[in-house]
């Protein structure tokens, strides 16, 4: 299993085929860190990286581990205390944005059992996915929740989601009826994450989670001059999905 915590310096491409063709790319970073163990960084680097269990699922248990034990129990699903890989963006400078936190969920035998996909919104909205991948990490699901204003909340998704080693290689296809709207792909290198890593990567990007949010914010607002019609969101689409 690939050692945490790490770093994935990476690439972002989001491209839409209809009704109006638009590529978007971004450059930035991820952790991949094992929530039982997170990080542990020098006083004067921890302004650069924090993990917050109110920017996971119900945002209410006391850790971000708890918070996917409650998702995964309501689900049917234990992992009988398994190690869990999680794919995310820290806090920088106390700012977060998560479009896609991924988590590999291993048993106590170490055997994968599944992937839960967590999507944000750009609305202050969350819900998670629970996926069951193949050999080749790849899985299905329905579209649950309003991500884009610019797509209705329909189709499916098909997600490649291989567990990340040296390198990172992930993509999700959006399709809906008459074929493919939407490919987000995340390519990426690991780098072992010592405090030099994270420097570099903090001054290549500076508050890379704020950068993220605002290109997203940026290349819908050039969308919709471009004439792509708003999709209605529906009254859901702010509130975290809560365990039952």
């Amino acid at each position: 299993m690939t050692a945490v915590p790490a770093l994935y310096p990476c690439a972002v491409a989001h491209a839409r085929t209809g009704p109006r063709r638009y590529v978007l790319r971004h450059r930035t970073y991820l952790w991949l860190v094992d929530p039982d163990r997170l990080p542990a960084l020098p006083r004067p680097l921890r302004a650069l990286a924090r993990f917050d269990p109110r920017d996971h699922f119900t945002g209410d248990r006391p850790s971000i581990r708890a918070g996917l034990d409650d998702f995964l129990a309501a689900r049917g699903v234990s992992l009988d205390g398994g190690r869990v890989l999680m794919l995310t963006h820290a806090r920088v400078f106390g700012y977060v944005f998560n479009p896609l936190t991924l988590y590999w969920c291993l048993g106590r035998d170490g055997e994968p059992r599944c992937v839960v996909a967590e999507v944000h919104n750009t609305y202050g909205g969350r819900h998670a996915y629970l996926l069951t991948p193949d050999a080749t990490g790849s899985a299905r699901t329905e579209k649950e929740f309003y991500v884009s204003p610019f797509f209705p909340v329909d189709g499916h998704y098909r997600m490649r989601l291989p567990r990340p080693g040296e390198r990172l290689d992930l993509t999700v296809h959006l399709d809906r009826q008459g074929g493919r709207a939407f490919t987000a792909t995340v390519r990426g290198h690991r780098r072992e994450a010592t405090a030099s890593a994270l420097l570099r990567q903090a001054l290549r990007h500076p508050w890379s989670t704020l950068a993220l949010s605002a290109a997203i914010r940026a290349h819908g607002i050039r969308l919709y001059l471009r004439g792509l019609p708003v999709q209605p969101r529906p009254d859901n689409h702010r509130t975290p999905e809560k365990a039952t």
